[in-house]
C-alpha cells in the first residue's frame, strides 16, 4: 500500500522493522482522522513526502466509476508518477472522494438515536485512506470551485471534514439517483452551503422546546390518566409535533400556503389532533372515558377520526384537514391527493385567466410508518400517479415515522429487502432526507429544505424521521418480547425533552426554571381541559372537510326538465365535428349517427345519451371529472369523448367547445385516462368527490370485475365513510357488467358484494337498462343537494351499448326521469292473462324479451328492477298490484346462484309478496368462478337459463 519512500523511512527509523505494522496502523488512523493520533506523529506525517501508489482495488473502482474515459486514462498514466504541484491524478481522487460522499454518505450518517444501526453499513469509499493521497497534499490547499463546493480552496483534510459534516452527520441525503441535473445541483447547493450547521436564533429554539414539551406532555398525561389504554403514543418520535408546526409556519410565511391536507395512520394521531389541529382535550378525554356524544352512525375509534380546523398563523388564516383513515394505513395517501387536486381544480376554475401560481396554495402531507411505506402496494401506485396529468398535485411532502422495527417484527430483514424503507420513492426520483429524530435543529432544517424543494420543483419529497417507539406497537404490547436489545436500550435512553432542554440549558439559551415553567403551564392547560394552541388562536373547528368558501354554491338548484329544442341544439353542437379534424373511419361513423340522432332521424344510443347528459350539466354550470382506464374512448368503444386526429395526433374534445365561451357560468370538464390502477385511482377519486362541490365525479372500471382490486376503498371508504365519520361523498362508479362469454374476469362486477355492503341508506346501487335511464341517473346524481349525496354504483352494460333495441327518443330524455322499476313494455301483454312474472335486472332482460317475442309468449310479463338499493318497495308494490292473480314469480339472472342479486333480492320480495306466492330462481347454478372460460359453454348456459325462464311447463 505504501511507497518505497515510506518503507525506507520506516527502515531507517529507530523504531525499525519490528514496529513497521504499528507505524502503518498509526498512519491509517491519521488518514481517517488526523486528530485521533498523538500530535508528534501528526507533524511527522505532515512533513513526510511520499509517492502516490495505487493498488489494484482502487484502479478497479476508478474504472467502474462514472468518470469519462479521458479521466481514467489520465489516472492510469499518472498512477505511479511523482505528485506535482497540482496533478490531474490528485484532482480525480478529490472528485471521486466528493462524489462518493454525495452518493454514499447517507449510509454512514448518524441517523439512529439509539445507535444500534449507525455502523451497520460500511463503505470504504468514504474512508480517506482508500484514496492513497500523498501526505504532502493533505495540508495543501486545492481550488475546488469546479467541484460545485462554494469555497475557493480547501486542504484535503478540510474537504474530508466538510464532506463528513455535510453528509454523515444527523442528516443523510439521497439524491444522486435523480436524473434532473437542476435538482441535483439545487440539493447540493442547499446542503453543502451550510456545512452541516443549523443556525436558529434563541427564540426559535425556545419555541421548538415548548412544542416538544407539548408533545411529551399530552402523552404522559394520557398515560397517567388512562394507563394501558391503546393510544398509539408518539413517544420516541416526539419531534413530529415541532416538525408539523414548522411546516405550517414556514408554509404560511414563505410559500403562501392557505390549506393543508394531512393524512396519517395511528401513531401520534391523538397528539396531532390536540397539539396541531386544536382539538379540545376535554373531547379527547371524554372519548377515552366513553362519555363522548353518540354519533349519528356507527362511529369509529378515536385514532381513525378526522378533524378540520381553521387557525390563524401570523395573521393569516390557514385551513387544516386531518383526513379520516381506517386501519389499512397507507390507503389514505391517494385520498389526500384527491382532496388536494379537487381544491386545486376549483381554485383554477375560480381564478381569473387560470393563474396556476395563485392556485399553488394547497399543501398535501402524508405521514407513513416505516414498515407500511415499504410493504403496501398502494404506496407504489400512489407514487406512480404523482406526476401524471390526471393526479398531479404539485408535490406531496412525505414524512416517515421510522420506528426501525415496523410493527412487532423482530428482524429488520423480515420487513423489507432494501437498506432504507424509503427506497420505494426512488422510482419517481424523489429526494430523500433521512434525519435523526433526536436532533431537533436538524429536523427543522430538513423540514424547511423539503418545503423549499417542493415549492421550486413541484415534486414529491421524502423526510425519513428515524426515531423509535417507547411503548411498542401499542400500550398493551410488550415490545421486549420481540426486540429485547432495542428496548433495553430504550429504557435507558433519555427523552427528546431531556436531550433538547439539556442542550439549550448548557448553551445558555434557557434555564431550568424556565423549562419547569413550560412543563407546568402545559400541564395546567390540560387540567383545565382547554385548547392548547394559545399562539394560533382564534380557531374555528369545522364539522366537515369543506372549507366555508366551498359552500357558496351548495343551494344552487337545477331543474331536470329541459326544453326539447334546447336539448336538440345541444346534441347537435357536441356532435358537429369540424371538417379539419381527421377522424378515424369508425369514429366518424359514430359521430355521423349522433348528428342524425340530434336531427331526430335516429333514436339515441347509449353513448349519445351519456354525452348529452354531460353537455346539459356543463351548460348549467356543473363541472365534470370522468376518469378510468380508457375512459376517454370508453373500453367498449362507445363514448369517444376525446377524438384523436388521425393525421397529426392532436386531440379534439367536443364537450370543451361548450365551455370555451365568454360566460363564466359553464362547468369545467376533466376527462382522464387513468393509470392502470384500481385501488389508488379509486381512492383518489373518493378524496376528490369528498371535497368537490357542484360537480359530478365518475370513476369507470375498465371491466367491472377489476374493481375488486380496490376492495379496501369500497369497504372502508365508499360504503361506510358516512356512518363512521360523517363524511359525505357523491362519487359515481361505473362498473361494466354482463355475460357475453368473455370469461371469469370479464363478466361480473360482483354486484353481490356491493349489495352485501348496503345498509343504513349508505349507497345507491343501480342497473340502468336504457340510454334515457343512464341520462337521467347521471343528471340526478349531479343535481341533488350536496348534503344528500351518496356514492352511486352503476352496474353499466357492455353489449347493450350498441344493441339495436337499446335506444331512446329525444322526448324521453327531455321529459322523463329516472325510474327505479320498469314495468312490462309490450302492448300485447294483458295483465289478467299473465301466468308468470319474470323479475330481472340488466342485460338478461333483452335476451328474455327477444326470445319471448320470437316465441310469441304473451302470458309472461317481464319487470326490470333498475335500482337494487335502496330497494324500491313502494314502486314495485304498485306494479305488482296489477298481477295480483299471478302465483308464479321468478327471479332470472345471468350470474351463478351464489352471486348476482339473488340472495339479496329474495329477502326483499318476501317482504312484499303474499305468503302463498313463491319466488323461484332461474339462472346459473352455484359456482366458484363468476363465469366459464369457453364461449361455447357460455352459449349453452345462456340458452338454457332463457329457455327455463320462459318454459311454463
Amino acid at each position: 500500500m505504501y511507497s518505497d519512500t515510506l518503507k525506507n523511512w520506516l527502515n531507517s527509523s529507530y523504531l525499525s522493522k519490528n514496529n513497521q505494522s504499528y507505524i502503518e496502523q498509526i498512519y491509517k488512523d491519521f488518514l481517517k482522522n488526523p486528530n485521533s493520533i498523538d500530535s508528534s506523529w501528526i507533524e511527522v506525517f505532515k512533513q513526510l513526502s511520499v509517492e502516490s501508489n495505487y493498488n489494484n482495488q482502487y484502479s478497479d473502482n476508478l474504472k467502474n466509476n462514472t468518470y469519462s474515459k479521458l479521466e481514467y486514462n489520465i489516472a492510469s498514466r499518472d498512477s505511479h508518477a511523482q505528485d506535482n504541484t497540482c496533478s490531474d491524478i490528485t484532482y480525480i481522487q478529490i472528485l471521486q472522494l466528493i462524489n462518493s460522499f454525495r452518493i454514499y454518505g447517507h449510509q454512514c450518517a448518524a441517523l439512529d438515536p439509539l445507535q444500534l444501526r449507525n455502523s451497520e453499513y460500511k463503505n470504504y469509499l468514504l474512508d480517506l485512506e482508500s484514496y492513497n493521497f500523498v501526505l504532502q497534499n493533505l495540508q495543501r490547499k486545492f481550488d475546488i470551485t469546479h467541484f460545485g463546493i462554494h469555497k475557493e480552496s480547501m486542504t484535503l483534510l478540510e474537504i474530508y471534514e466538510f464532506l463528513k459534516k455535510t453528509y454523515c452527520g444527523p442528516i443523510g441525503i439521497e439524491y444522486m439517483h435523480i436524473l434532473d441535473i437542476n435538482i441535483i445541483l439545487w440539493i447540493q447547493n442547499h446542503f453543502e452551503s451550510t456545512e452541516g450547521m443549523f443556525k436558529f436564533h434563541s427564540e426559535e429554539k425556545k419555541q421548538f422546546l415548548e412544542e416538544i414539551v407539548s408533545a411529551e406532555g399530552i402523552e404522559r398525561y394520557l398515560g397517567i390518566k388512562f394507563p394501558g389504554v391503546k393510544r398509539f403514543s408518539l413517544e420516541g418520535g416526539d419531534v413530529l409535533i415541532p416538525m408539523l408546526k414548522e411546516i405550517i409556519r414556514y408554509s404560511v410565511c414563505h410559500h403562501n400556503i392557505k390549506e393543508i391536507f394531512l393524512g396519517m395512520a395511528h401513531r401520534g394521531r391523538l397528539n396531532v389532533l390536540v397539539n396541531i389541529l386544536g382539538k379540545n382535550p376535554q373531547d379527547l378525554f371524554d372519548e377515552f372515558s366513553n362519555k363522548h356524544r353518540t354519533p349519528c352512525g356507527s362511529g369509529d375509534v378515536k385514532y381513525h377520526q378526522g378533524f378540520y380546523s381553521d387557525i390563524t398563523v401570523n395573521g393569516e388564516i390557514i385551513h387544516l384537514s386531518l383526513l379520516c383513515n381506517p386501519s389499512h394505513l397507507e390507503i389514505v395517501s391517494p385520498v389526500v391527493m384527491g382532496c388536494t387536486r379537487a381544491r386545486i381544480d376549483q381554485l383554477l376554475k375560480e381564478s381569473i385567466h387560470h393563474d396556476e401560481k395563485k392556485c399553488n396554495i394547497v399543501l398535501p402531507i402524508t405521514i407513513h410508518g416505516d414498515a407500511a411505506i415499504s410493504a403496501q402496494g398502494i404506496v407504489q401506485e400512489t407514487f406512480n400517479m404523482s406526476k401524471t396529468r390526471a393526479y398531479d398535485v404539485g408535490g406531496t411532502v412525505h414524512i416517515i415515522i421510522n420506528n426501525q422495527v415496523g410493527f412487532t417484527t423482530s428482524n429488520i430483514h423480515d420487513i423489507r429487502s432494501t437498506q432504507h424503507c424509503t427506497d420505494i420513492a426512488k422510482m419517481i426520483q424523489a429526494p430523500i432526507f433521512h434525519v435523526n429524530a433526536d436532533n431537533v435543529d436538524a429536523v427543522v432544517y430538513v423540514t424547511r429544505a423539503a418545503l423549499n424543494f417542493r415549492s421550486v420543483f413541484k415534486r414529491d419529497v421524502i423526510i425519513d424521521l428515524v426515531c423509535y417507539r417507547r411503548h411498542g406497537h401499542n400500550e398493551a404490547d410488550e415490545p421486549s418480547v420481540t426486540q429485547p436489545l432495542m428496548y433495553k436500550k430504550i429504557r435507558n435512553h433519555p427523552t427528546l425533552l431531556n436531550i433538547y432542554s439539556d442542550f439549550l440549558n448548557k448553551t445558555g439559551i434557557i434555564n431550568t426554571n424556565e423549562i419547569s415553567q413550560m412543563i407546568n403551564t402545559y400541564r395546567e392547560t390540560l387540567e383545565k381541559k382547554c385548547c392548547v394552541l394559545n399562539k394560533w388562536k382564534p380557531i374555528h373547528i369545522r364539522a366537515s372537510l369543506h372549507t366555508n368558501s366551498l359552500h357558496k354554491n351548495k343551494n344552487v338548484l337545477h331543474s331536470n326538465k329541459i326544453n326539447i329544442q334546447y336539448l336538440k341544439n345541444l346534441a347537435y353542437r357536441i356532435s358537429d365535428i369540424p371538417s379539419s379534424i381527421a377522424m378515424h373511419s369508425r369514429v366518424k361513423n359514430i359521430y355521423h349517427e349522433r348528428i342524425e340522432m340530434a336531427l331526430g332521424n335516429r333514436l339515441f344510443d347509449w353513448g349519445a345519451a351519456e354525452m348529452l347528459a354531460y353537455a346539459t350539466l356543463l351548460d348549467q354550470g356543473i363541472s365534470i371529472r370522468l376518469s378510468g382506464e380508457d375512459a376517454a374512448r370508453g373500453t367498449f368503444f362507445h363514448r369517444h369523448a376525446v377524438i384523436h386526429d388521425q393525421n397529426n395526433g392532436t386531440k379534439y374534445i367536443p364537450l370543451m367547445h361548450l365551455i370555451n365561451t365568454k360566460e363564466n357560468k359553464k362547468g369545467s370538464l376533466f376527462i382522464w385516462d387513468s393509470v392502470l390502477s384500481e385501488e389508488a385511482a379509486l381512492a383518489f377519486e373518493y378524496g376528490y368527490a369528498s371535497l368537490a362541490n357542484n360537480m359530478l365525479i365518475i370513476w369507470e372500471a375498465q371491466f367491472g370485475d377489476f374493481s375488486n382490486g380496490a376492495q379496501i376503498v369500497i369497504d372502508q371508504f365508499i360504503s361506510s365513510s358516512e356512518q363512521k365519520w360523517g363524511q359525505l361523498c357523491g362519487l359515481v362508479m361505473l362498473l361494466p357488467h354482463g355475460y357475453e362469454g368473455q370469461g371469469p374476469e370479464h363478466s361480473s362486477s360482483r354486484m353481490e358484494r356491493y349489495l352485501q355492503l348496503c345498509a343504513e341508506h349508505n349507497i345507491h346501487v343501480c342497473v340502468p337498462s336504457t340510454p334515457d335511464q343512464m341520462y337521467h341517473i347521471l343528471r340526478q346524481q349531479a343535481t341533488c343537494d350536496m348534503n344528500c349525496k351518496k356514492p352511486l354504483i352503476i352496474i353499466s352494460p357492455k353489449s347493450l351499448l350498441r344493441h339495436p333495441v337499446v335506444t331512446t327518443s329525444l322526448e324521453n330524455l327531455a321529459y322523463g326521469s329516472f325510474k327505479t322499476v320498469l314495468n312490462e313494455i309490450d302492448d300485447n301483454i294483458v295483465s289478467n292473462k299473465i301466468k308468470r312474472v319474470i323479475i330481472c335486472s340488466g342485460k338478461v332482460y333483452y335476451d328474455l324479451l327477444i326470445q319471448r317475442r320470437k316465441n310469441e309468449q304473451y302470458n309472461i310479463a317481464i319487470i326490470r328492477i333498475e335500482q337494487l338499493y335502496p330497494f324500491p318497495y313502494t314502486n314495485i308494490q304498485v306494479i305488482l298490484a296489477s298481477y295480483s292473480n299471478v302465483q308464479d314469480f321468478t327471479w332470472c339472472q345471468e350470474e351463478p346462484k351464489n352471486q348476482g342479486a339473488w340472495y339479496y333480492i329474495q329477502h326483499c320480495f318476501h317482504n312484499i309478496i303474499s305468503k302463498n306466492v313463491t319466488l323461484n330462481y332461474i339462472g346459473r347454478p352455484d359456482a366458484a368462478a363468476p363465469a366459464v372460460g369457453y364461449f361455447s359453454v357460455h352459449q349453452q348456459q345462456q340458452k338454457k337459463l332463457i329457455d327455463d325462464a320462459l318454459n311454463l311447463n
